[in-house]
């Protein structure tokens, strides 16, 4: 006997909420990480893309009379724009099409830009760019391993370059890279490159003379000379950042002529006086942005005096912030100061448009920082950019001191970001949204004001609509912070109400893994409860799921992990795990199970397989997962891995799997008795939910009387013993549950004799859980209703029982507790009134104050009513009235197996002995009550049947 599980107890686990991590990729074996760090997935193109429809009239060109235009009848000009949308890996796939859209698709002028950053730049890659690449003007690429193939594409015309993740990133490699490269305007390297030093940094000035833009994140150490070169070789230098950086020579700044825009954020030794009075001489410099660094007010001070400085940046700087210095105004004027204590938006609108700033007239044009100020476009993006640099790393360091900031300021600075016109200040404010509310990592913990704050200020919308950009990179950071804001509930019913839904089914189907990951994570948090479940399944999104299982096989553990998580929520719900199984879902999970080596995706696929076996009663799905070559030998063999979440789901899966009698026998024959008494004998210290589905693995396979006997042999009364004894009532309900099964048994029973009486006796009194309680009482009948005496006398006379227990004692011990437990249902006014008279009322009011609820779940073989109604003939007037009692339970009408039972009941002529106990003059009365309760259950239940027969 045993009862369903959904994959878990206290915690739900049949929606266990995803946890909403973040994930890096080490270059050299591209294995996911978990961090608290946004990754920051740039753009390129996606299937997913939702570029506007142009009409033929729109388009300017005409077709003759009003039929269908054929494709092969597009202008050149339309199929080049097409081409012109899409990444280079939908670029070839177009450009097969036809010979003519080859030639298209083979022109240089649509291989002026290319963005890798979410695709392995690997040898097989750079071979089939090479030849296209010629006019190739901007490149951006992740990872400091993948910089060497960047010279294999012969990109000579190559003017920007980008890289991020650039930890590996050599001075060799570097180095090689711009001595092919020396048309670079704009070089930018991002987080920690820390094994590039000053001498890199001397041949990039020499080799790339053109260059405008020089920014690396994480160099340790940027000495004089590097600096004094990059200003005497790259006349043009207008913009320099060094964020991050250990060590800068502030003072080596004099000749830097033509410097507009300097970062420094993130440095934390720098000298400020010296810094001061170099930078404050600056004759061009424009915006300063000193963010996340220990600068003082005095300084401040001091270089907002620079002629033409329009904005700094100072967000996150402690000293500034304390608020015992007062920052001293200049004189002459004040640049745009954008600081925690200031007002963000404001200061941005005046740099972005300045004519409408608060304090003047739109005719004026002047704005509340003293002077006439004119829009440079230049300052205003580059300070779009060091914001979102900023806001990205305030909110990956997630100070529990920054929660005004966010309420008051940041949540509104992100989504004004997340609206720029540039799509790495999108990527990074969106990147930014998905990490600043996260308060609990491991636990999947949101911070409610912050989410609602988003829903509220309109983010939902926005985020939305960055997922349907044609950007890959974009795409998959909205993606990534809609899935992190759906933890909470509220937004995750705005994402639903604002069709969010289909825009992450659409995007799980992105050929992209990085779009696909984060979309299926999305879906599996809004996949929790019941309520979005049927609109996923609506949007398609489980064929979605199944087919990321087989797309990604190897290398994609985050993206099968979400997947998995996904499909595992979706599989508690009846309908969709129906869906599930039709779509390839049981292949695509069992798969999962037996050839993958993440613990992550192990666990999840286990949890969808628990889930989808879960509905054995209502569909065929249970079977099926047992049918399924290699199911269950690979959850009995991930019974004994290492994590504990992949044991506690294996066996939870192997619990529900055991409803089915084939299933049952063949998880035996695959070794699961073995594996599940060996689970069983190592959790005494695991979680509580390791606990409760090992105890109801065995609990299940118990069923087996062949199963039941091996479980004893194997050793597996003593540890249930032990989890009968936990406080949790989950936990001892389960193992009393498998030692009642057990105890039929009457081997078995023997070796609960002497340990396992007083923990059943403990249990029958104390528990607070009624079904915990009747099975202790139950278990305790079946070890003393005369069985187990021939065995224990076998035993006894053998050569070698080392050891005698007290039958006798134990038996009275046991005896008075059944009795005490049926007391304790026993109304003795309303039992004496059913005893002279027999009436209708009185038996319903004795059956009602009776009647354990839990118990109509739980179904009983032939063989164990069998036992019951033997029990009534017991010479012991306790056991007599607790079969009574336990055939009450079994019977009572509204019960899932009632029916069941009482046909059972019928075929073995259980009436007969029933009528002899209700009229037994010398019987207990609520044996003789019990007993005609049971007759009258028995009579209801042949109507219905009867009635169902006329019917047919």
């Amino acid at each position: 006997m045993k009862r369903a599980i959904v994959g878990g107890g206290d915690d739900d686990m049949s929606n266990k909420r995803r946890r909403s991590v973040n994930v890096a990729v080490e270059e050299q074996e591209q294995q996911p990480v978990l961090f608290k760090k946004a990754r920051i997935t740039p753009s390129s193109s996606s299937s997913a893309c939702s570029a506007p429809a142009v009409s033929v009239a729109e388009s300017g060109v005409g077709i003759a009379g009003d039929r269908d235009a054929h494709w092969t009848e597009l202008p050149d000009d339309t199929v080049f724009g097409l081409f012109n949308l899409l990444n280079y890996r939908d670029r070839a796939s177009l450009a097969s099409v036809c010979r003519a859209w080859r030639g298209l698709g083979s022109s240089t002028s649509l291989w002026t830009s290319l963005d890798l950053r979410l695709h392995r730049l690997d040898s097989e890659v750079v071979s089939a760019l090479a030849g296209r690449c010629s006019n190739l003007q901007c490149l951006k690429f992740r990872g400091g391993a993948f910089a060497n193939s960047i010279v294999g594409l012969h990109a000579r015309e190559l003017r920007e370059l980008s890289g991020d993740w650039c930890s590996l990133l050599s001075d060799a490699t570097l180095s090689m890279v711009v001595a092919r490269h020396g048309n670079l305007e704009s070089l930018q390297l991002g987080s920690d490159c820390e094994r590039v030093t000053s001498e890199a940094l001397k041949v990039v000035a020499v080799c790339c003379p053109k260059l405008r833009r020089l920014c690396i994140s994480g160099i340790r150490d940027v000495d004089r000379d590097a600096i004094q070169a990059m200003f005497q070789h790259c006349q043009g230098l207008t913009e320099l950042g060094f964020l991050d950086s250990h060590t800068i020579d502030e003072g080596a700044f004099g000749a830097a002529r033509n410097l507009r825009f300097l970062s420094v954020a993130g440095c934390r030794c720098i000298a400020w006086s010296t810094a001061a009075q170099c930078w404050s001489k600056l004759p061009n410099l424009s915006g300063l942005d000193v963010s996340r660094t220990d600068i003082t007010p005095s300084t401040l001070a001091q270089v907002l005096a620079c002629p033409e400085l329009k904005v700094v940046c100072g967000l996150n700087c402690p000293l500034l912030e304390e608020g015992s210095n007062p920052i001293p105004s200049p004189s002459s004027k004040t640049a745009v100061l954008l600081a925690r204590f200031t007002d963000l938006m404001e200061g941005l609108e005046v740099l972005l448009n300045p004519s409408n700033s608060k304090e003047e007239a739109c005719s004026s044009g002047r704005s509340r920082y003293g002077r006439r100020m004119r829009v440079d476009p230049e300052v205003a993006k580059w300070t779009e950019r060091m914001l979102s640099h900023a806001l990205l790393k305030i909110a990956e360091s997630n100070a529990p001191s920054l929660d005004s900031f966010w309420l008051k300021q940041g949540t509104a600075m992100m989504l004004r970001l997340v609206q720029s016109a540039q799509e790495d200040v999108q990527e990074r404010a969106a990147a930014a949204l998905a990490v600043f509310v996260l308060v609990d990592d491991e636990n999947a913990t949101v911070d409610s004001a912050r989410a609602e704050a988003v829903m509220n200020g309109g983010g939902i919308a926005l985020l939305l609509g960055l997922a349907k950009s044609c950007g890959e990179g974009v795409q998959s950071e909205a993606a990534k912070a809609i899935a992190n804001l759906s933890v909470n509930t509220e937004v995750a019913k705005r994402v639903a109400l604002e069709g969010g839904i289909s825009i992450l089914a659409a995007l799980a189907r992105s050929p992209n893994r990085w779009v696909a990951e984060e979309a299926a994570g999305g879906l599996w948090n809004l996949s929790v409860g019941e309520e979005h479940k049927g609109a996923i399944a609506e949007a398609g999104a489980i064929e979605a799921l199944v087919d990321l299982a087989f797309k990604w096989p190897a290398g994609g553990e985050g993206v099968l992990e979400r997947a998995a998580g996904a499909l595992a929520n979706l599989a508690a719900d009846d309908k969709c795990s129906m869906e599930v199984a039709v779509a390839g879902g049981v292949r695509a999970l069992v798969r999962l199970a037996q050839f993958c080596n993440h613990e992550g995706v192990q666990e999840q696929a286990a949890r969808a397989l628990a889930n989808l076996a879960t509905h054995g009663d209502s569909n065929g799905n249970n079977a099926a997962v047992g049918r399924e070559a290699g199911a269950l030998e690979a959850l009995v063999r991930l019974t004994g891995s290492n994590h504990e979440g992949v044991r506690q789901e294996a066996a939870g899966a192997l619990w529900n799997l055991s409803f089915d009698d084939r299933n049952r026998e063949a998880i035996a024959a695959a070794g699961g008795v073995e594996a599940l008494v060996a689970l069983a004998q190592d959790c005494s210290s695991g979680s509580q939910g390791l606990q409760e589905r090992a105890a109801g693995a065995l609990w299940g396979l118990s069923v087996s009387e062949a199963n039941s006997i091996a479980i004893g042999r194997e050793g597996g009364v003593a540890p249930l013993i032990t989890l009968a004894h936990s406080n949790s009532e989950d936990v001892h309900e389960t193992a009393v549950g498998a030692l009642w099964n057990l105890a039929f048994n009457p081997g078995n029973a023997l070796r609960m004799a002497e340990e396992g009486v007083p923990a059943l006796v403990h249990l029958c009194s104390s528990s607070r859980s009624k079904m915990a309680r009747f099975m202790a009482a139950l278990a305790l009948a079946y070890m003393f209703d005369g069985r187990m005496d021939e065995v224990a006398v076998r035993v006894s006379s053998g050569e070698n029982h080392g050891r005698t227990v007290n039958l006798e004692a134990i038996r009275k011990l046991a005896l008075r507790s059944i009795d005490a437990f049926v007391l304790t249902f026993c109304d003795q006014q309303a039992l004496t009134a059913a005893a002279s008279s027999w009436a209708p009322a009185t038996l319903n009011q004795v059956a009602e104050t009776a009647r354990i609820q839990e118990a109509g779940l739980l179904r009983c073989s032939g063989a164990e009513l069998g036992r019951f109604v033997a029990m009534l003939r017991n010479g012991s007037a306790v056991l007599r009235t607790c079969a009574a009692f336990a055939l009450l339970q079994f019977t009572m009408p509204g019960g899932r197996h009632a029916m069941h039972h009482a046909d059972l009941l019928q075929k073995t002529g259980a009436s007969r002995v029933l009528r002899t106990v209700a009229a037994a003059a010398t019987a207990a009365m609520q044996a003789k009550v019990f007993a005609r309760i049971v007759l009258r259950n028995l009579e209801h239940h042949q109507a219905e049947s009867n009635a169902v027969v006329a019917l047919l």
